[in-house]
């Protein structure tokens, strides 16, 4: 586009879109047993999908089920060669998290390190989360 003098009108840039934070991080242990749990399955797995549901004695309590196929709303965080889906009602309140797997005598089980986190139950089933300040 012109104007009256035959100038060129000035090329104006969009602003690049911001990176996207990743919503979940794995530690090693939670990669090296996600790989195991992949092996092991007896039907073929992409990854693990993880979520939050409703209920429970705080609230709110962590989903984490074998993940077939990607959905089109899923959040895919690929890190240390695996992947995790996550559900997208549950981004805001995982956004942060890091992702652990502990196995003592007792129990082995995933961990979620999660800054969202305002309290949980005293059985470990359950927690209250509230969603990240962006």
């Amino acid at each position: 586009m012109t104007d009256m003098n035959n100038t060129p009108a000035p090329i104006v840039s969009k602003p690049k879109p911001r990176p996207r934070p990743q919503v979940m991080r794995l530690t090693d242990a939670a990669a090296t047993r996600i790989r195991e749990l992949m092996q092991r399955a007896e039907s073929e797995i992409i990854g693990l999908r993880v979520g939050v549901k409703n209920g429970g004695c705080a609230g709110q309590s962590y989903t984490v089920e074998y993940a077939h196929d990607i959905r089109p709303t899923d959040e895919v965080v690929e890190d240390k060669g695996v992947k995790i889906m996550v559900d997208p009602k549950a981004v805001l309140f995982l956004l942060g998290t890091e992702m652990d797997y502990q196995a003592d005598r007792m129990q082995a089980q995933f961990v979620f390190n999660n800054p969202n986190q305002i309290s949980a139950c005293g059985c470990g089933e359950s927690v209250q989360l509230k969603p990240a300040e962006v």
